[in-house]
């Protein structure tokens, strides 16, 4: 087990405070600390005494991850852990499947788009399901909401412009959103306005009357939010559709390929197969590629993104259909151990607290890296502590 040092990202989206704050640094921080990388992604690689985790990975693949995870995934460390901390709303994002992953990667590499290049799409050639565990409430956006509950919102904000589009709603509860979400994504730019300008008076309205279900207020807020730090943003439209859900503290959501979905605000523990690959839709600066977007959208609705969790060692294990990797939770009271049993790598966080391991301390925000090789390992609180734990 070996001390692993965080790349961190410095996105404008990023918190000033809440990675300051979790790690004892000085708060708040000069630039936004938005993510904090522990994994060997070439894009920015964890480090262990200054070398980088693909590194030492690629010097001793059979040592660092094990026979079973490289027979499954060759030499590549197979799930990136991240600390998030949002102040300001991501883009709205979806990730690739493998399949389409491989087929984009593989498209603009012929194309001669150049790897660092603000314009690309695809970073490698790896799909990027993820899961998302609150440490403080935590707002996203989350998956297209049910077909009946968004005609019951629409109605609410009872805004003819918008009335004109809601005939686009599939009437099957089964049906997906393709025709409305493309079309509204789609619309020219003077459409596109007009139709938010006259959204905005009818979300307003709802919110200051507060007669209608809460998450219908919330909804209504929230867009009023996001027009007024992006005015005129199709992303603004496509928030009209989607999931929102407030985590509260060790509560996650899991999001699979091709589900849309925006982080809003707050402090999490992001584990996620190791990839950059994001098709963004809007509320960014960065770019956007609308009909690629639209290519690898999973348009079936979403009932409750939340991630089920089931008992396992003393701690909770988040339950997701991937075999990338296994994401566990450990609350730890003083003197308590946590034995971590595997036979490839994991790398643990600590997220309170501290554990220790014989002469090895864990503190609060900080990572290791555990080896294949390394078999067992024993971590007992030294008071209470918070632990996750991520492995294949």
């Amino acid at each position: 087990m070996e001390h692993l040092e965080g790349a961190l990202r410095p996105y404008a989206w990023g918190s000033h405070t809440l990675l300051a704050d979790l790690r004892g640094e000085p708060s708040p921080s000069p630039q936004p600390q938005a993510e904090l990388w522990f994994g060997a992604h070439p894009a920015a690689p964890a480090t262990v005494a200054g070398t980088g985790l693909d590194e030492i990975i690629a010097a001793d693949p059979a040592a660092e991850l094990g026979s079973r995870v490289r027979a499954a995934y060759g030499d590549q460390l197979p799930f990136l852990v991240k600390l998030l901390a949002a102040d300001a709303p991501l883009s709205i994002q979806a990730h690739p499947s493998r399949e389409q992953a491989e087929e984009g990667f593989d498209r603009e590499n012929a194309q001669g788009i150049a790897l660092n290049s603000p314009d690309r799409n695809y970073k490698d050639p790896n799909p990027k399901p993820e899961l998302i565990v609150a440490l403080t409430p935590f707002r996203a956006l989350a998956g297209f909401r049910p077909v009946a509950d968004t005609a019951a919102y629409f109605r609410a904000l009872a805004c003819p412009e918008l009335d004109r589009y809601a005939a686009l709603l599939p009437t099957d509860s089964d049906g997906d959103l393709r025709a409305l979400f493309t079309t509204l994504i789609s619309l020219p730019v003077q459409s596109r306005v007009e139709l938010i300008e006259a959204v905005e008076g009818s979300a307003r309205a709802l919110v200051s009357h507060g007669e209608h279900p809460d998450w219908m207020v919330e909804a209504a807020a929230l867009y009023l939010e996001l027009n007024e730090a992006y005015p005129g943003d199709v992303g603004v439209l496509a928030a009209l559709l989607l999931n929102l859900v407030t985590l509260a503290p060790g509560e996650a959501a899991f999001l699979r390929a091709g589900q849309l979905h925006a982080y809003l605000s707050g402090l999490g523990v992001e584990v996620m197969a190791s990839s950059d690959n994001v098709l963004r839709g809007g509320l960014t600066t960065k770019h956007v590629d609308v009909p690629e977007l639209v290519r690898v959208l999973d348009f079936t609705t979403l009932e409750n993104p939340r991630a089920e969790q089931a008992a396992r060692g003393g701690g909770v294990e988040f339950q997701m259909p991937v075999d990338n990797f296994v994401v566990s939770m450990h609350e730890l009271a003083s003197g308590e151990a946590l034995t971590i049993d595997k036979d490839g790598p994991a790398i643990v966080l600590c997220t309170a607290g501290q554990v220790v391991d014989g002469g090895f301390t864990l503190t609060q925000g900080n990572a290791a890296w555990v080896p294949a090789s390394d078999g067992a390992v024993r971590l007992s609180a030294s008071g209470n502590a918070q632990v996750f734990v991520a492995t294949v």
